[in-house]
């Protein structure tokens, strides 16, 4: 069975000057994620930047990422408008073994549970092998899942539909289902999640906060003190201040100056608000340097 537990970072994507997508400092920074505290990274969802991207250079990024040394650590982010497209970019990564796929509906046009149910069942059909986590996030596709509509594509798809990603946070505390695996999207839901019965987190903000988040999961793991908890939240509170691919990018651009390369529309944050965002971030002793691995 596959299992999808723990801290998950929905991973950045790192793009060069001229906009195109930059495939080796993208993995790079994926695998150094996961060497500080991510079980997985989610490739190509909502903080990479993923509808904004040509299939052409995603399709380029996950031939590079099959020869990663976290292979089978990776989700791949294959969701688009067309079900044709989505269907053939799950077959590209799946003839490089990837078998896991984090897939919203469609966004623009309005529709129902039924029309969503339809949706997933055509991608379950011509993805047999498929293991699919259900993308939860209206504020991005104009549609969020009812827990009826989760608990039928379940019911119909056991083997196929695996988790869901809720960033709309009406499911996570309420769908108990055996060996389905629901991952709140913000840290701020972490451990409260843990307790409901959550398997983790896919966020954001794991691309700076792996370290902690990490800790938080294992300790609760282990029936530990929570003791990184409250600085965790307080961390992504902060960044919840400010669009968050525009916040990560500005704050990691003082890394590498590589980050400040994001797809139009999508922009930096002005210089007011980035310097509000590392004052802030500073006054929790968070900073660049905190987030190397020792």
């Amino acid at each position: 069975m596959t299992e999808i537990k723990g801290i998950y970072a929905a991973g950045m994507s790192i793009f060069n000057k001229d906009l195109s997508l930059n495939i080796d400092k993208t993995i790079l920074h994926a695998e150094k994620i996961i060497d500080q505290g991510c079980h997985g990274v989610a490739v190509f969802g909502s903080t990479g930047q993923a509808q904004l991207i040509p299939v052409n250079e995603k399709i380029g990024l996950l031939n590079h990422l099959s020869q990663s040394k976290h292979k089978n650590k990776y989700i791949i982010g294959t969701g688009l408008n067309s079900l044709g497209e989505t269907i053939n970019l799950m077959k590209v990564a799946s003839s490089l073994k990837f078998k896991v796929f984090l897939i919203m509906p469609p966004a623009y046009y309005k529709y129902g549970d039924k029309e969503v149910i339809e949706f997933y069942s055509r991608l379950t059909d011509a993805m047999p092998d498929s293991k699919i986590i259900l993308y939860n996030f209206e504020k991005l596709c104009g549609y969020k899942f009812s827990v009826e509509c989760v608990e039928t594509l379940v019911k119909n798809f056991p083997n196929q539909i695996i988790g869901v990603k809720d960033s709309s946070y009406n499911l996570y505390e309420k769908i108990q289902i055996e060996n389905f695996f629901v991952l709140p999207g913000s840290e701020l839901k972490l451990l409260k999640g843990l307790e409901a019965g959550c398997a983790g987190i896919i966020t954001a903000t794991c691309n700076v906060t792996a370290k902690l988040s990490r800790q938080v999961y294992d300790d609760f793991m282990k029936k530990n003190s929570q003791t990184a908890n409250e600085i965790l939240c307080s961390i992504r509170s902060t960044f919840d201040k400010f669009n968050l691919i525009s916040g990560l990018h500005s704050f990691m651009s003082d890394e590498d100056i590589i980050f400040k390369n994001v797809l139009p529309p999508l922009a930096l944050l002005i210089e007011k608000d980035k310097k509000k965002l590392i004052e802030d971030l500073q006054k929790l002793n968070f900073t660049l340097e905190s987030l190397k691995v020792t």
